[in-house]
């Protein structure tokens, strides 16, 4: 049995559709019939800079909702046909990518899709919840603040009254950011984006909306206008170079800066007394899978319940083909939108 597949042919090479197996699930594994898969910007600098992947052609794509085809040996509370999100493997592993008609996934990070949320909605979920929740809350690792996680048991508001700050409130992952940082309590909730998202991102929970125009300066100043408090959580969820610098002069000290990318802070600048931590924002990862099960059991409650909302919804048009121009469109710059595509609608 085969399907199509939209393969990354060689490093810094093109995209073509082809042709791949489609895997069958081992134990603790699930195979998913993907419906919607959505894009990150890692996709295009991937190709572009030929990072992280060594073994070609590679499969990429992370955001996948869909039906449940194969359960494997020993899972548990899926079946065939039950809608479900999952966040796959970027290439590391085709077999779990999203850029293609069917993937494997494992299981105790697999959610249950509500049906208030479409397929569309619901692949909009995974890559930038992940990089949000475990970015904050996973506990004991070097990749994250390590703060007690907000969907756990008497972890709901435990943060109330400490102020967050959050760069690129407007982006896929800074909108999650604000999300579980209601949830945990986190108040005021400070955020930077274009002011034509200032509405939506209060929706989601923020409390302020800066202006991402302002200088390092100006934004001191009216951060310093809104709280006295200490800021112990300053999250960059743009992270360019200049954006770094300005989030880690917010942290207090004993307090820590969250990257998404590299850490490019000058070592002049940086001081014993406040951490930078860099989010690896992957539930399959060894080092985030506790953490991410650990969301993951929860996740179709929140989802339910509202304390967790998708991304708004660009659908691609040509299947496959049609994240190829996606990709671009990524690249050039795309605000408060996530796009998605649909596999099983390709030529």
């Amino acid at each position: 049995m085969s399907q199509k597949s939209l393969l990354l042919t060689a490093k810094q090479g093109s995209f073509a559709v082809g042709t791949t197996p489609i895997p069958k699930p081992g134990p603790g594994q699930v195979l998913i019939k993907i419906q919607s898969a959505a894009l990150n910007p890692v996709e295009w600098k991937i190709q572009a800079y030929g990072l992280f992947i060594e073994k070609f052609p590679s499969v990429l794509g992370s955001d996948i909702a869909g039906t449940i085809e194969a359960v494997g040996e020993g899972v548990t509370g899926f079946a065939k046909g039950d809608r479900v999100l999952n966040q796959g493997t970027r290439g590391d592993n085709n077999e779990f990518s999203g850029f293609q008609q069917y993937a494997l996934a494992n299981a105790d990070v697999t959610a249950k899709i509500v049906s208030s949320l479409s397929f569309d909605q619901a692949s909009t979920v995974p890559v930038g919840l992940a990089t949000a929740a475990v970015g904050l809350f996973n506990q004991g690792k070097s990749n994250s603040a390590g703060l007690y996680p907000p969907w756990e048991e008497n972890g709901s508001g435990r943060y109330a009254g400490q102020p967050i700050v959050i760069f690129g409130g407007a982006s896929s992952v800074g909108q999650y950011v604000i999300q579980v940082a209601k949830l945990a309590g986190f108040s005021p909730i400070i955020t930077t984006a274009s002011l034509t998202n200032a509405d939506y991102l209060r929706g989601l929970g923020a409390t302020h909306v800066l202006d991402r125009k302002l200088s390092a300066e100006q934004l001191k100043a009216q951060v310093s206008s809104i709280t006295s408090a200490s800021i112990q959580i300053v999250y960059d969820a743009i992270s360019e170079a200049d954006t770094q610098v300005a989030a880690y002069d917010l942290v207090s000290s004993g307090g820590t800066l969250v990257l998404v990318l590299a850490n490019s802070i000058p070592e002049s600048k940086r001081t014993s007394d406040r951490k930078i931590v860099n989010v690896f924002g992957n539930v399959n990862a060894p080092d985030n899978r506790a953490t991410g099960a650990s969301l993951y059991k929860q996740l179709t409650r929140l989802l339910e319940n509202g304390s967790i909302k998708p991304n708004r919804v660009e659908v691609l048009p040509n299947g496959l083909q049609g994240i190829v121009d996606g990709l671009k469109k990524l690249q050039a710059g795309v605000s408060n939108i996530k796009l998605v595509a649909h596999p099983q609608e390709t030529a």
